[in-house]
């Protein structure tokens, strides 16, 4: 008998294909196979061509089950006031945004359908025609200048408005074109109006607790610090999407009990877990990992308020990065130099080196700041990913010198409300963000709104301004390369690390990707995975 396959067609792959879908074993595909004239050799093949394109192809239908890290009562469906992956994911299946970005950071059109500027100051935003909202009022340029707006009312409280206050005006041109002018230029916008805070709502929203915007879901359940229920959004503009039926998200703080749950079968994805637990799930049949490394990180945040420049001086030579990278992150990750670019970015300073782990320089600055002898609390959570494992590293080194570290661990619920930005050494945990401009604006210019150390330098904004409209990128490469400098010698953040991302999920869910927004395909996970039959 011949290995050559006779008289076989695309049609006839498609009907094997259709066969296994429909739940067809081995022996009967064999013998649909033979009765068409293929050698049992060259069966393999066919087999394997079909289970892949199988694979490939999205399933419609069922409810996937989400379980993110931390959750609160201050949980939100407002885009201008989520600060988290928890809000992230819920805002990402229910809103759009007039661009995102895709697997490689480029940015791409979304509700905008063209984005247009000569100096990129002035941008005019054509929309796309034919997109309507969950309760089925069409979407109108008068929704995207409210949308927009909202971030520049400081009674709204948008965690962006540092950001939206680059805008001097938004209005509409007509009921499909919008007209947005810059204070000043900025070829960032495109990015900009990718992050998840821009989504979209609708013109004169007042309550969002029904999270009535454009996108693939619509809203179901929503409970905060508990769960929220998504349904398919069956008029939804994307042709072929969601494959989702439903989806549901909430927390389960505690890593194990988040792997348990997976393994147990009561979720099919569990977000972030840490590094240790990736070898027990791989090891599990019809469980994988899935890894990303988009530079996100924990850092620990000391602020300068509060603290002596010696004892943070010493406390950035007390790291052992290389420590904190083997044993905290399992090998999940990348010395970190201090600075929040990491090296996925373009604009990453490769030349700025990370501190030395040095106890004897550490003991140093210590004995100038008058801290050693005395306790010092550090706050640490499960809600800053691996943060507890750090804090433990630090703490071992400093004993060897002397100092005591009293790390104290607190639950994961309430930990961005009560600790971060309020304790006087506390530990973060930072999104990947697209282009230093955001980085810089959200977290360390003096009036950042995220200001994690209370870092406030003139020469700092003043740089952060004129980079923001220079369109040569070599030169501002060299502004970028310098303000990484100033944050890594001056603020009171240290970033020991940029976090390779560990999701654990059942092999049954297809579809993932990598994005530069962060985990879950940049939190916009639900649009597009589907789960197999």
């Amino acid at each position: 008998m011949t290995d050559k396959i006779t008289n076989w067609t695309k049609s006839d792959d498609a009907s094997v294909e259709n066969a296994i879908r429909r739940g067809a074993s081995r022996r009967d595909l064999l013998k649909m196979m033979l009765a068409s004239g293929v050698a049992l050799s060259a069966g393999g093949a066919v087999f394997g061509r079909a289970e892949r394109a199988v694979a490939a192809t999205p399933v419609s239908g069922g409810h996937l089950k989400v379980a993110g890290l931390s959750s609160s009562n201050a949980d939100t469906l407002d885009p201008a006031k989520a600060s988290a992956a928890t809000d992230y994911v819920r805002c990402c299946s229910l809103y759009n945004r007039l661009t995102f970005l895709d697997g490689s950071g480029t940015p791409q059109m979304e509700l905008a359908e063209k984005l247009d500027t000569k100096d990129a100051k002035t941008w005019t935003v054509t929309l796309r025609k034919g997109v309507t909202f969950h309760d089925g009022k069409a979407l109108t340029s008068a929704d995207v200048v409210f949308a927009l707006k909202r971030h520049l009312d400081p009674a709204v409280g948008s965690k962006v408005a540092k950001i939206a206050a680059q805008i001097s005006d938004v209005k509409a041109i007509d009921t499909n074109t919008v007209e947005i002018v810059l204070k000043a230029a900025n070829a960032d916008l495109p990015f900009i109006l990718a992050l998840h805070h821009f989504m979209i709502v609708q013109d004169g929203t007042t309550d969002f607790s029904k999270g009535n915007g454009t996108g693939a879901f619509v809203l179901d359940t929503f409970e905060p610090g508990v769960r929220s229920i998504v349904k398919k959004n069956k008029n939804y503009w994307k042709p072929g999407l969601p494959h989702l039926d439903s989806f549901e998200f909430f927390a389960i703080s505690e890593d194990n009990a988040r792997v348990n749950a997976l393994l147990a079968g009561d979720i099919h994805y569990a977000y972030a877990i840490n590094p240790r637990s990736a070898k027990l799930v791989e090891a599990q049949s019809g469980y994988r990992i899935s890894k990303s490394t988009s530079g996100n990180y924990t850092n620990l945040n000391i602020q300068l308020g509060s603290n002596k420049p010696d004892f943070i001086m010493g406390m950035k030579h007390l790291v052992d990065r290389e420590q904190i990278v083997t044993a905290a992150l399992r090998g999940f990750g990348e010395v970190g130099n201090d600075q929040p670019i990491s090296k996925a970015n373009f604009f990453h300073n490769a030349n700025l080196k990370p501190k030395p782990f040095d106890p004897d320089k550490a003991k140093h600055y210590f004995e100038k700041a008058g801290v050693l002898g005395q306790s010092i609390p550090v706050i640490a959570s499960e809600a800053a990913n691996n943060s507890i494992d750090m804090a433990m590293i630090m703490q071992a080194a400093g004993a060897d010198i002397g100092l005591k570290l009293d790390v104290q661990r607190v639950p994961s619920d309430g930990y961005w409300d009560k600790y971060w930005l309020k304790a006087p050494i506390h530990f973060g945990n930072i999104n990947p963000r697209p282009t230093p401009d955001i980085y810089f604006s959200l977290l360390y210019s003096s009036d950042a709104p995220w200001n994690e150390s209370q870092y406030k330098s003139p020469k700092f904004d003043s740089l952060l301004l004129e980079a923001r409209g220079m369109l040569d990128q070599n030169k501002r490469r060299e502004i970028y390369n310098e303000m990484q400098t100033m944050i890594a010698d001056d603020a009171g953040t240290i970033i020991p690390a940029y976090i390779t991302n560990a999701d654990a999920l059942s092999s049954k869910v297809k579809g993932l990707e990598t994005n530069p927004l962060g985990g879950m395909m940049g939190f916009a996970m639900a649009e597009y995975l589907w789960l197999e039959a």
